[in-house]
């Protein structure tokens, strides 16, 4: 079992509250990713339903070679590391370590006025994927999240990033949205952001 406030035991791995002197192993946590699929985001056209046509078709699809992706180093707030103050209590990050060895986390913040709690980053290194360390650091976001009284988890993906897209579909995340120009101006131009959401359990 996983708990939002202490270290708990499941196939060896500890999930915690992150500390300020975890801040340099998140920074440097490996969180590429390679994928033989991509997601296509288009349009269905004027007479795919009635109103004023709005929608999106995604459709899963093969790439030749396989797209490698890295990136680049992010500085997380230290204020998120613990929480407890007035201006801290709706951020969280949670760790997962293997030993000594941090493998994993999620970064999170709940916002009051539409009771969401939003999956800021969360990343598992590439030598612990598939072994239930993502569900398990979703379960201390979405204990969390009920603790604070939210309707919802929510998180945005590129459309790029399949293998994470299937993750969290079997997390129980469905789609609810899409933004075609998130990501212009940066290096993931020319991607997708899709975004998806979870009742809390």
């Amino acid at each position: 079992m996983t708990t939002a406030h202490g270290p708990a035991r499941a196939d060896g791995i500890v999930y915690r509250l992150a500390r300020p002197q975890d801040a340099g192993a998140i920074e440097a946590l490996d969180s590429s990713f390679t994928t033989a699929t991509v997601f296509e985001v288009s349009d269905p056209g004027p007479d795919a339903g009635a109103g004023f046509g709005f929608g999106f078709l995604l459709r899963e699809v093969p790439v030749d070679p396989p797209v490698r992706k890295a990136f680049p180093p992010e500085e997380h707030d230290e204020q998120i590391f613990g929480g407890g103050k007035d201006s801290e209590a709706d951020a969280r990050t949670f760790v997962a370590l293997d030993g000594d060895l941090l493998c994993g986390f999620a970064a999170v913040g709940y916002a009051a006025w539409n009771r969401r709690l939003t999956i800021e980053d969360i990343e598992v290194a590439p030598g612990h994927r598939g072994r239930g360390i993502g569900r398990a650091l979703m379960e201390c976001a979405d204990r969390f999240a009920r603790e604070r009284g939210a309707e919802h988890l929510w998180l945005e993906v590129s459309s790029v990033n399949a293998p994470a897209v299937h993750a969290y579909r079997r997390m129980g995340f469905t789609f609810c949205g899409l933004d075609t120009a998130l990501y212009g101006g940066t290096p993931a131009a020319g991607e997708q952001a899709l975004y998806m959401s979870r009742p809390c359990r």
